[in-house]
């Protein structure tokens, strides 16, 4: 961990810039001779800003996708019911790319989520002014979209259509 990305919270006032590290059990402890003892703890600046452990890049990415794949994954699944197709691919396969990489970034949300709450008992972190925690929900949602527009796709045509352009749709 960088020391720019890293922040001393102390007790102390001031401290020397001449001190020395010793680590010991997440403790660093400055020292000037044998005068100074200065527990300090370290905290990156993830686990501050987030209020908990995390990765602030990853959660802006997560943040960023989210907040554009759930709307993409809306208008493919209403696409997929009124005509039976999905999304069309676009100029160069731009609006299909976007629509499957959409449908790849909720489940990874979803799974990521699963996962935290499976090693520390509850979701992902709020994230800055509450985004992660929001697309975390919005991922759900989607997911749940998925299964029952997909499922009832299945029931009225007997499949889905394939996720390759040009496999059959119906329409």
């Amino acid at each position: 961990m960088e020391a720019s990305k890293m922040i001393l919270s102390s007790q102390a006032s001031a401290v020397l810039p001449s001190l020395r590290r010793q680590h010991r059990n997440n403790l660093v402890r400055f020292r000037r001779g044998n005068k100074l003892n200065v527990p300090l703890k370290v905290v990156s600046m993830a686990e501050e800003s987030s209020g908990g452990g995390g990765d602030g890049v990853v959660e802006k990415v997560a943040i960023a996708g989210g907040l554009v794949s759930t709307p993409v994954i809306g208008w493919s699944l209403y696409t997929l019911k009124t005509t039976g197709c999905g999304l069309p691919p676009g100029p160069g396969g731009s609006i299909g790319a976007l629509e499957g990489v959409s449908y790849l970034a909720v489940v990874g949300i979803v799974g990521w989520s699963l996962y935290t709450k499976s090693k520390t008992g509850s979701g992902l972190p709020n994230g800055p002014f509450g985004l992660l925690g929001a697309v975390e929900g919005l991922s759900y949602l989607a997911l749940l979209a998925i299964l029952v527009v997909f499922g009832l796709q299945f029931l009225e045509q007997g499949s889905i259509p394939g996720p390759l352009p040009g496999d059959q749709c119906f329409g």
